[in-house]
């Protein structure tokens, strides 16, 4: 079929229905909807394809089956590893009119959703009904639902509330093969053999597409304060946790460099915590539900202190100061993407990431002492954000060839440490040369296994994950 024949035929598809989809050829949309959050890539999609339901998706993905047109998911597109991107002409699938809260059990604390509800949608409605979706991160108002599932989204609060399939009761899929499977059923018990969801959860769209999740919801955490420290050294990140973990259920951990903090307070609306400069901050956040919580967490910070491990500190004392502390460590993406950050996402056992990271800084700084490294990232779960900034005076393209060099150093010492190559963006297709850093051989084949199962043409997501 010609490009034309293609198209006229998918907006045919998903003009069905009371509430028919619509398809999108304009370059603006084509560029918009064809790439995520990496530059690395330049989109170019075929056409954009808007459906409204489960039904729709299932008439393209047959479709495309049959006329052999791959497909990609398209969500929030907030992602970092262009699991998103459409660089072959590829017909992407966007959720963005599928974004509807279709059902709520508040005995069962479960909310049935359309896969491009976005999260703070969801974050809002679980609010409204006086109860908690914990899964957050700095994207949280672009980022969709589906998207999320699709690369098992972790965020600022996993050391508490865990990964996004966590909080998975049930999922809706349409399969590669163009089979809907509504899997789990919302249930807390079902042991009937392999579970499906997670194959799902965390396939970036490879196995088939999620079109409606049914999401747990918790309590509202009571009283949620605070805490930045600067740090004395790197190792006192683990030093310091040890010490509040002990006391108290912390619900993030997270921690930034100074060079971080440096980008941020730059950047404006952002004020420095406290007077004194240290080499790397902690932000701790915990309900202080009583004042004896309160006075633990007072005592812990003393002794830190007096341990030589912290330099200063500032506790929040309203909930507004506490959203201003957050704002040092959430406006960090925000305050280098001016500077191109070639970013890695990369993850080690907790106790092990003061050795790893230094590893890592020491090797980029003698190999490119110009290049300036940022680090941030949920250390509270061994989750590390390296940032490398590009110098002024250097050309993109020079400045990605050179961090390539850089991947390689950075995943033989990830590979060492038995760690990730991706802690929460996916594998796509900047990650994808590096899989065996993570995976075995023989885990590869069986993920090139279970791919054939459910996508048997290999029409969805190619060339994402593996080849």
């Amino acid at each position: 079929m010609s490009s034309e024949q293609i198209i006229a035929s998918i907006k045919e598809l998903i003009a069905t229905g009371d509430t028919p989809g619509k398809v999108l050829t304009d370059p603006a949309d084509l560029d918009t909807y064809g790439k995520d959050w990496t530059k690395i890539y330049p989109p170019k999609p075929l056409a954009i394809a808007l459906p409204k339901t489960t039904e729709q998706v299932q008439a393209l993905v047959k479709f495309a089956n049959e006329n052999q047109v791959a497909l990609v998911p398209s969500g929030g597109r907030t992602g970092l590893s262009a699991g998103a991107v459409a660089a072959n002409g590829e017909v992407v699938v966007a959720f963005d009119n599928m974004n509807q809260i279709l059902d709520f059990n508040a005995s069962d604390r479960t909310v049935r959703c359309q896969a491009g509800v976005v999260t703070e949608q969801l974050q809002n409605f679980a609010e409204e009904n006086d109860l908690y979706y914990p899964v957050d991160f700095a994207s949280a108002g672009s980022s969709q639902l589906g998207g999320n599932l699709s690369t098992n989204a972790g965020g600022i609060k996993v050391i508490r509330y865990g990964m996004s399939r966590d909080w998975v009761a049930g999922l809706k899929v349409v399969t590669g093969k163009g089979d809907i499977l509504d899997l789990n059923k919302d249930l807390a018990k079902n042991n009937t053999g392999y579970d499906l969801r997670h194959l799902f959860i965390g396939a970036e769209g490879t196995l088939g597409f999620i079109t409606e999740a049914t999401m747990k919801l918790t309590r509202k955490p009571d009283d949620l304060t605070v805490l930045v420290l600067g740090l004395n050294d790197l190792t006192n990140t683990m030093d310091v946790l040890k010490a509040f973990q002990k006391k108290l259920d912390l619900t993030a951990y997270e921690f930034f460099s100074h060079q971080a903090m440096q980008h941020v307070l730059a950047h404006g609306q952002v004020q420095a915590p406290f007077e004194t400069e240290a080499p790397y901050y902690a932000l701790l956040e915990f309900e202080a539900v009583s004042d004896q919580v309160m006075d633990d967490a007072m005592t812990l910070f003393e002794q830190c202190v007096e341990e030589g491990w912290v330099l200063d500190g500032v506790i929040s004392q309203s909930e507004t100061q506490a959203q201003n502390l957050w704002q040092l460590r959430e406006r960090i993406s925000e305050s280098i993407a001016p500077r191109i950050p070639y970013k890695n996402d990369i993850s080690v056992v907790v106790s092990r990431v003061p050795g790893f990271l230094e590893e890592i800084d020491n090797v980029v700084a003698e190999h490119y002492p110009d290049f300036e490294i940022i680090w941030f990232g949920h250390i509270g779960d061994g989750n590390l954000h390296l940032n490398i900034l590009k110098p002024e005076d250097m050309a993109k393209e020079d400045f990605f060839e050179k961090c390539q060099q850089v991947n390689k150093w950075v995943f033989e010492i990830v590979q060492r440490y038995e760690g990730s190559v991706s802690a929460e963006h996916g594998v796509g297709m900047t990650k994808k040369p590096y899989l065996q850093y993570t995976r075995s051989e023989a885990e590869i084949a069986y993920l090139k296994g279970i791919k054939q199962v459910f996508d048997p043409n290999g029409i969805m997501n190619p060339g994402k994950i593996f080849d």
